[in-house]
């Protein structure tokens, strides 16, 4: 397979050139270089087009408006029609809009992102992109100000629907706005979601605490498996949408706490027979696993992003009386270097 797009810069496919029964090969020995007993790792029956959330920068060239991505290390924007990692009905929406804009001659960033309120004619425009792409149940105008590498400001207004989708992951509902953090490959999230439940083996008595629980999606497929489970998140708009998606499944056995989740845990000294974890890529902080390890749940099942952070943090819960059962990695998201995790932790020891 060969794309284009990695000869002027890219950088978002590796190893095209390869089949990609070798790419989850060399996935998996870096995988085994920090975890040497880890599963055969899970792949993708068609590992193209499973990006279902795709943002597309637009800018003005010397042919007029396109659209497309960022060259890898900078804000060069590379136009993009067809990317091999895009939904294709992603993709066409994306050029459709890039013609209405074309035609209206206003420069703006799509999802869409705009760096003040105004927007010209917006009514109108969203008009021609629901009408041309009847799919699209939303339009959301996001406001970012910021000189900075973050895609998305923390203002919105909506233009048209009403301001959210629903998907459904697992047979339960959850609701997504732009802001929402949501795992992008659905396919394999199902594949993922489905190995930390697995290893967590519940038996409907247990106790669940779900540590950086975003809008509470492990949490709530957990909570049909467990007597009770406690949610924890720093983001108040999350926590807002974990209660929503708790109530649109008709959950009575999940609550939702805002706040540091170190801190969440050691003040409110919460109990738990088994945590899950899915930190960001930088890890655990240090004062969530100190809490962590005090409260001793029994079972510890740890989502990664980052595999190395992710051993490093199993090096100090291993030093504090855990053992590693098992190492799940997960390939989410094919033809990049990244690649997904599941790790189980049982306790062995009590601390003294």
């Amino acid at each position: 397979m060969k794309c284009p797009l990695t000869e002027r810069g890219c950088g978002g496919c590796i190893e095209l050139s390869a089949p990609y029964g070798e790419h989850l090969r060399r996935k998996q020995a870096a995988v085994r270089k920090l975890f040497p007993d880890a599963l055969p790792i899970v792949g993708m029956e068609n590992p193209c087009h499973y990006r279902g959330k795709v943002l597309s920068t637009f800018a003005n060239g010397r042919s007029g408006l396109y659209s497309g991505i960022y060259a890898a290390g900078s804000h060069r924007v590379l136009s993009v029609r067809d990317c091999i990692l895009h939904d294709r009905r992603a993709d066409e929406i994306v050029g459709i809009s890039r013609e209405i804009l074309a035609a209206s001659g206003r420069e703006v960033l799509l999802t869409l992102v705009t760096p003040s309120a105004e927007l010209p004619d917006a009514k109108a425009l969203t008009a021609q992109i629901v009408r041309k792409c009847p799919d699209v149940r939303s339009v959301v105008q996001n406001i970012n100000p910021r000189k900075t590498s973050a895609v998305l400001g923390f203002k919105e207004i909506v233009l048209y629907g009403p301001g959210y989708i629903d998907d459904v992951l697992m047979g339960m509902k959850f609701r997504i706005s732009s802001r929402s953090f949501y795992q992008v490959n659905s396919r394999q999230t199902e594949k993922l979601y489905g190995k930390a439940l697995a290893l967590a083996e519940l038996t409907g008595r247990e106790e669940v605490l779900d540590a950086y629980c975003g809008v509470g999606t492990i949490g709530i497929l957990a909570a049909k498996h467990a007597a009770h489970v406690t949610g924890v998140e720093f983001n108040a708009d999350a926590v807002k949408n974990a209660a929503v998606n708790a109530r649109l499944n008709g959950l009575e056995n999940i609550d939702f706490l805002r706040g540091d989740a170190g801190r969440v845990l050691a003040e409110k000294q919460l109990s738990a027979d088994t945590l899950f974890v899915d930190p960001p890529r930088s890890g655990c902080e240090r004062p969530f696993l100190e809490a962590l390890c005090a409260a001793m749940p029994q079972k510890i099942v740890y989502i990664s992003c980052c595999p190395e952070t992710q051993a490093r943090d199993i090096k100090l819960l291993s030093s504090r009386g855990y053992r590693l059962e098992s190492v799940q990695p997960v390939d989410m998201f094919p033809w990049t270097a990244h690649v997904e995790t599941v790790g189980m932790l049982s306790l062995t020891k009590r601390q003294t």
